[in-house]
């Protein structure tokens, strides 16, 4: 189920045709949406500028500075920063949220979040959902730079990003999944990315924690953390980069096309973020934040 097929806060009609009926629903129903364009002032400089910034709680999106070190920005100028806070505990068990991204043509956005997110279950062992649906036009980049997802005792939880990259897009996109907090066993969490570039399939993963076989060599084994980074670099299409083993268990691979995908698993998130940035900086400038 793709964002598009998501109906938030519907209600339903009546049986005779009459006035609309609201549907029972139970958890949080919510949007945001932000939207970036390239502006050219009267002294003819151009900056990336955001166009629209919409939210509902527990999703809240608020203009901000870096706080860390980024990948790639500091080799530009004049980006909009946009950072994502929780404005209410979850998402809880019967929540439905859904983040809409569109950076415009030419323009830059670093997408951040101000703290990890946790998932809960909910009073009635309802499944909760978190939609994501990116579009990225030409010659623009995103920079997404999302906290860890620790997924709780008990949670059962849909996590599911749609990217939409047209020619010449730049993206870099980190995902962070931890298996419980300190000490608990893990909840069961779904995890679905879909990237297409040019209109072309680019990358496709599925990955489902706390089911079945989950625990096996063959997919995490004994980690209580993995992740990933995705870097697609329209300059890789002359001069990709080359698989590459990094420290501990993960690895630098690339794809068919300008991207490459770093991903690793380790014991918490404090080694799994060293195996990742272990990853940047054997990509080198720009996109090793330390150089």
């Amino acid at each position: 189920m793709t964002v598009d097929e998501i109906s938030v806060g519907s209600p339903a009609a009546s049986a005779d045709g009459g006035r609309p009926v609201p549907q029972q629903v139970s958890g949080m129903r919510a949007q945001a949406r932000v939207a970036t364009e390239l502006r050219t002032s009267p002294g003819g400089r151009q900056r990336s500028c955001v166009s629209t910034l919409r939210s509902q709680a527990p999703l809240a999106l608020r203009l901000t500075r870096a706080k860390a070190r980024e990948p790639w920005a500091a080799h530009a100028a004049d980006i909009a920063r946009v950072s994502l806070a929780a404005g209410a505990g979850g998402p809880v068990g019967g929540d439905q949220l859904i983040l809409r991204v569109e950076v415009g043509p030419g323009s830059s956005l670093v997408l951040s979040e101000i703290s990890p997110t946790l998932l809960l279950p909910g009073p009635r062992g309802e499944r909760s959902a978190t939609h994501v649906r990116i579009q990225v036009a030409a010659g623009a980049t995103l920079i997404w730079l999302p906290e860890p997802i620790i997924a709780a005792r008990g949670c059962d939880h849909v996590h599911n990003v749609v990217v939409d990259l047209d020619e010449g897009a730049r993206l870099f996109m980190r995902e962070e999944l931890l298996l419980g907090r300190h000490g608990e066993e893990t909840g069961r969490v779904t995890q679905r990315v879909s990237v297409r570039h040019g209109g072309r399939p680019l990358y496709r993963q599925d990955i489902g924690i706390g089911t079945a076989g989950a625990d096996t060599p063959a997919v995490i084994g004994h980690h209580r953390a993995v992740g990933s980074a995705l870097i697609v670099d329209p300059s890789w299409l002359s001069d990709p980069p080359s698989a590459r083993a990094l420290p501990g268990d993960a690895a630098l691979l690339p794809l068919s096309g300008p991207a490459a995908l770093i991903t690793a698993s380790a014991g918490d998130n404090l080694e799994l973020r060293a195996q990742l940035h272990a990853g940047l900086t054997a990509l080198g400038p720009p996109w090793d934040p330390g150089r």
